[in-house]
């Protein structure tokens, strides 16, 4: 058996983010990944970052490279209605923007730090079981390359995916799950073509359903189509998905929509997942494992940092100084969070994708599209949800506290 203060299962960002910022504050962790090394460093993720992401990167040392090579966006487009607005983000929110940057580079950079930190990290690791977590020991249990082993920890942090098995140890009667799912999916590509722009995304409103222009580099392109859950995506042919993306992504002013090889194609299922509590006795859950948001508004990863740059100082003082202030309110405050970003991300997702039929919705979506593109007011608000802002202010204020007037008493 070996011996650590914290075991963080699962090598995604929320894992490796929280590695390092203990390391930090001199807590000893233990990371367990079930899969390979060049499993992890492969993976292809979206990758727009908010600042709260790169402030935590700069917290550890890792953010060189995403500062060197990574793209500032301050701006998006909208398209709706053969028409083209660009939404200035930056210029709304004193000069806060996002960064696009793939996820497999950032998981490369905190892998380098996890590395010069020293912090143990056991790739091909899966954790079988979790035991005793009520317990001021908790053990985990795992294989190592099939070989059993066990961990003993002070406390586990569960950042091992939404099919997480850290959150299977917390009793089913402890554990509450507010979950949505939608009636339609995306279809993502990746085409082996130059992104038409890298100064800002392209998010499309047409009849016939959304459509997103993302990049992950100079020559790789990176896209969405609005699909049906009924539909099966393999049997959108390549000249098929083509035709599709130049019809939805048409405007009147022409726009040259530059194609490629397609080198990767996958189904991203639109849902919510929340779970609450957060905690239970010494089993801390984040990222995934905690919560699943649309893909619209891009805020999986950046929730996934939030939380454990929240946990981490908490877990410092739990362990070090038997202070549990921090530990005891971890899951109401990264909640109010995870259910801001729940909101906006709804909002985005209802906002952009057709629902056939639905003249209500219609009307909703050309209000709000309405709104988003002519009203400097409302423009800001979103703005500021769409960078992140509110959530980075709202962390340094007494938002619905007790003393809020309207925080509702007795009530999380």
């Amino acid at each position: 058996m070996s011996r650590t203060q914290v075991g963080i299962i699962g090598a995604g960002p929320a894992g490796l983010m929280l590695g390092l910022l203990l390391a930090r504050e001199g807590v000893d962790s233990v990371v367990l990944e079930a899969r390979d090394r060049p499993y992890v460093e492969s993976r292809v993720r979206a990758g727009h970052i908010e600042e709260g992401v790169v402030e935590a990167l700069a917290e550890v040392g890792e953010d060189t490279r995403l500062r060197q090579e990574g793209f500032f966006q301050s701006s998006f487009e909208v398209r709706a209605g053969d028409e083209r607005h660009r939404v200035p983000v930056a210029q709304l929110t004193g000069g806060v923007g996002t960064w696009m940057y793939s996820q497999k580079e950032l998981l490369k950079d905190l892998l380098g730090g996890i590395d010069k930190a020293g912090i143990p990290i056991l790739f091909e690791a899966p954790v079988i079981g979790v035991d005793g977590v009520a317990t001021p020991r908790p053990l985990i249990r795992y294989a190592h390359k099939r070989r059993p082993g066990r961990l003993s920890c002070d406390v586990v942090v569960g950042c091992d995916g939404s099919y997480s098995v850290a959150r299977s140890a917390i009793p089913a009667a402890n554990l509450r799950f507010f979950s949505h799912c939608y009636p339609f999916s995306w279809l993502g590509i990746l085409a082996d073509a130059p992104p038409v722009t890298t100064d800002e995304l392209i998010y499309v409103h047409h009849p016939s359903g959304f459509a997103l222009h993302s990049f992950r580099s100079q020559s790789l392109t990176r896209l969405y189509l609005q699909t049906w859950s009924s539909e099966d995506p393999e049997q959108w042919c390549e000249e098929d998905i083509w035709r599709e993306l130049r019809r939805r992504f048409r405007v009147h002013s022409g726009w040259p929509l530059n194609e490629g090889k397609i080198v990767q194609r996958a189904e991203v299922k639109l849902r919510t997942l929340v779970v609450s509590p957060l905690r239970y006795g010494n089993l801390f859950l984040a990222g995934d494992a905690a919560h699943v948001v649309p893909p619209t508004a891009a805020k999986g990863l950046n929730l996934a940092v939030a939380d454990v740059r929240m946990l981490a100082p908490a877990l410092a003082d739990y362990v070090h100084r038997a202070d549990p202030s921090g530990v005891d309110s971890y899951s109401e405050r990264a909640l109010r969070e995870v259910w801001d970003a729940v909101a906006f991300s709804m909002e985005m997702t209802s906002v952009f994708h057709a629902f056939p039929k639905d003249r209500f919705q219609a009307g909703l979506q050309e209000a709000r599209l309405r709104r988003l593109c002519s009203s400097p007011p409302y423009a800001r608000t979103f703005c500021e949800m769409y960078a992140g802002l509110s959530r980075v202010r709202r962390q340094s204020s007494s938002y619905l506290q007790d003393s809020h007037p309207l925080a509702v008493k007795g009530r999380v």
